[in-house]
C-alpha cells in the first residue's frame, strides 16, 4: 500500500541560460514581449543545465522528500531522456510504473532563460502525451491517495478510469487539471468533480472552468463547490492562493524569496505541497503554508525538483514558521 500514487507527465528538462538572449516589445506578441537572437548567429551561453521534470514526476518528488511512500504511472520513450528519468526517481525512492514508448522519444522542454527578465520554453510532446489506460497496471494502484497532475493529448483519456479506480479502492483523489479538461467545462467534467478531494487550478482556469469572471471570486468558489465535495485551492501567482472548503475561505500571500531563479514547477510545488500538508496535519492553514513554502523554495533553484523541501527542512527552517492566513466566511 503506497500513501500517494502520481499521475501526469515525465520530462526530460534542458535549462540554457545567456546574457546574448535578448527580449523585444511587440503587440503582437500574446505576453508583448518576445525572446529574440541574431539568425545565422553563434550564441554563446553562460550556462547549461539538465534536469528532470513534468508534473507527474515533479509532484512524486515532493511526496517522497515530505516523507511518503510514493509512486508514479507514467509513460518515457526508450530513449537516454527516459533512462535518465527512472534513474531520478531511484535515486529518490520513488516506485515507479512506467512504459517504454518505442516509437516516440520522451517528452522534452528547453528553458531559454533571460537573466532578472524571464524564460521561453520549448516544448516536445513526446511519449507521456500519448499515454494509455492500458499502460495503467490498475491492480498494482493501492494507495490511500492519487494525485492526479494535467494530462494532456491522449492521456487526457485516461482521467475517467483513474478516478473510477480510486472510487473503487475508497482512494482520495487530488486533481491538477490542464486546459484539455478545463475547456470541458463543468457540464462534462461533473463525474470527476464529484469524487475529487481537492481540486486544485489557478485564477485562469478556476474562471474558464466556473464560466465567471475572475474578479468575482466568491462567486466562483460558490459554483465550484456545489461541484466538488472537497477542498477548491485557486493560486494566483505572486498575489498568493485562496482556498475554499465549501464553508470558509483561506487566504494568503505568499513568502519572500531569497532569491528569484526560474519558476518552472512552482506550480507543480505548490500543488503536491499543499496536499502533503494536508494529509499531514488536515488542516488547511498548514497545506497552505507548506505548498507556499515549497513553491517559493522551487524558485530559488534551476530545475523543477531541486529546489523542493524536504519535511525536515519545513520544519527546521526558521524562515517557513511565519506566515499570515486570513480566514472568513463563504
Amino acid at each position: 500500500m503506497f500513501d500517494i500514487i502520481t499521475f501526469g507527465s515525465a520530462t526530460r528538462d534542458v535549462f540554457i541560460k545567456s546574457k546574448k538572449f535578448k527580449t523585444l516589445k511587440h503587440k503582437e506578441f500574446i505576453t508583448g514581449q518576445g525572446l529574440c537572437f541574431n539568425l545565422g548567429s553563434k550564441i554563446y551561453l553562460d550556462d547549461v543545465f539538465f534536469a528532470t521534470g513534468g508534473g507527474g514526476t515533479n509532484t512524486a518528488a515532493t511526496f517522497t522528500k515530505q516523507g511518503f511512500k510514493t509512486a508514479y504511472v507514467g509513460r518515457v520513450g526508450n530513449d537516454p531522456g527516459g533512462v535518465a528519468i527512472k534513474e531520478e526517481l531511484d535515486k529518490m525512492g520513488i516506485r515507479h510504473f512506467i512504459s517504454d514508448d518505442k516509437e516516440r522519444k520522451t517528452n522534452y522542454a528547453i528553458i531559454l532563460s533571460v537573466p532578472n527578465k524571464g524564460r521561453t520554453i520549448l516544448v516536445y510532446l513526446g511519449a507521456s502525451h500519448f499515454f494509455k489506460k492500458k499502460d495503467i497496471p490498475f491492480k498494482k494502484l493501492k494507495a490511500k491517495w492519487f494525485y492526479i497532475a494535467s494530462l494532456s493529448g491522449e492521456s487526457s483519456k485516461t482521467l475517467l478510469p483513474i478516478v473510477s479506480c480510486a472510487k473503487k479502492n475508497n482512494t482520495k483523489v487530488a486533481f491538477n487539471p490542464g486546459k484539455i479538461h478545463i475547456k470541458m467545462g463543468i457540464g462534462k467534467l461533473k463525474s470527476v468533480l464529484s469524487r475529487l478531494d481537492v481540486l486544485i487550478l489557478n485564477q485562469e482556469e478556476a474562471s474558464m472552468l466556473a464560466n465567471i469572471p475572475y474578479q468575482k471570486e466568491r462567486e466562483i468558489f460558490k459554483k465550484l463547490d456545489k461541484y466538488v465535495p472537497g477542498i477548491v485551492v485557486m493560486t494566483k501567482g505572486p498575489k498568493g492562493v485562496v482556498v475554499s472548503d465549501g464553508k470558509e475561505i483561506f487566504q494568503s500571500g505568499t513568502f519572500k524569496e531569497k532569491r528569484h531563479i526560474d519558476r518552472t514547477g512552482a506550480g507543480d510545488a505548490f500543488g503536491s505541497g499543499f496536499v502533503a500538508g494536508l494529509i499531514q496535519t488536515g488542516k488547511i492553514e498548514q497545506a497552505i503554508r507548506l505548498g507556499s513554502a515549497n513553491g517559493t523554495s522551487m524558485v530559488e533553484f534551476f530545475g523543477a525538483k531541486n529546489g523542493i523541501l524536504t519535511k525536515n527542512q519545513f520544519l527546521k527552517e526558521l524562515r517557513w514558521r511565519r506566515f499570515k492566513i486570513a480566514k472568513s466566511k463563504l
